[in-house]
């Protein structure tokens, strides 16, 4: 049933949420993607898209997007799919919270302790590895288009990633400015 894999699945990426929504990116890709096929690449291209410009958490924006689609997908009438979307959306929270109201008065209390500032040094690359994993992975042919099959697409994408890194990296322009002037190119190029 498509109620409990999405509860199960998404209550599994929640339990994974070190390190915030894109540190869940490659997992939640894993997940919705790969192993189930509720999203075409390009379906979850433009969902990561949309959750990065929509309120929220972008893990959550995923699991909202991905509940309704999976379950509208499945044949499914549109209320139900707006239930599969509440519980995507439920699931990934529910473990996480949980285990932050368990263990915060401990965190809080031995937060100077050798073991947990290790901990945390430890958990530290393996988030910036996460996040990572996440930007390679949104560098697909979906995304960047192919050197081989369209070069103009390939060579605006990278001109355009790179111009977006530079911009927010080395002249410290605003991320929201950044994404409004590739957005306007976009629109002028394509």
């Amino acid at each position: 049933m498509i109620f409990l894999r999405l509860f199960l699945v998404f209550s599994k990426i929640g339990i994974f949420n070190f390190g915030g929504g894109y540190a869940m990116l490659s997992l939640i890709h894993n997940e919705i993607v790969e192993k189930n096929h509720w999203l075409s690449p390009a379906e979850f291209t433009d969902i990561v898209a949309i959750s990065q410009s929509t309120p929220g958490p972008i893990g959550i924006n995923c699991a909202t997007y991905a509940g309704y689609t999976a379950v509208l997908n499945d044949g499914y009438p549109q209320w139900a799919a707006v239930i599969g979307a509440i519980l995507a959306s439920l699931s990934v929270l529910w473990l996480p919270f949980l285990l932050m109201l368990t263990i915060s008065k401990l965190l809080l209390r031995y937060s100077k302790s050798t073991v947990v500032t290790t901990m945390f040094s430890v958990l530290r690359p393996a988030i910036v590895g996460l996040i990572a994993a996440a930007a390679i992975l949104l560098m697909s042919a979906d995304n960047f288009g192919s050197p081989t099959t369209d070069t103009f697409k390939f060579i605006t994408s990278v001109l355009l990633a790179l111009f977006a890194f530079f911009g927010t990296i080395k002249y410290k322009v605003h991320p929201i400015v950044i994404i409004i002037l590739c957005g306007i190119a976009g629109l002028l190029i394509y």
